[in-house]
């Protein structure tokens, strides 16, 4: 009985820390997509704003 316990802590400990770095990868890609997607916003203004044609 005292495997089974340590191997039910051990599953238990692994999925915990595969839920808390999944959480915190997720939190980090986002965090960079919007800062990725917030300078090429910005970019994206200032060429607007400087040319008057717009690209396509």
């Amino acid at each position: 009985m005292e495997k089974a316990f340590t191997l039910i802590q051990t599953v238990a400990t692994a999925g915990l820390f595969s839920a808390v770095s999944f959480w915190y990868g997720f939190m980090f890609g986002r965090e960079s997509a919007r800062k990725e997607l917030s300078d090429l916003i910005e970019d994206l203004r200032r060429g607007n704003s400087s040319s008057t044609s717009p690209h396509s």
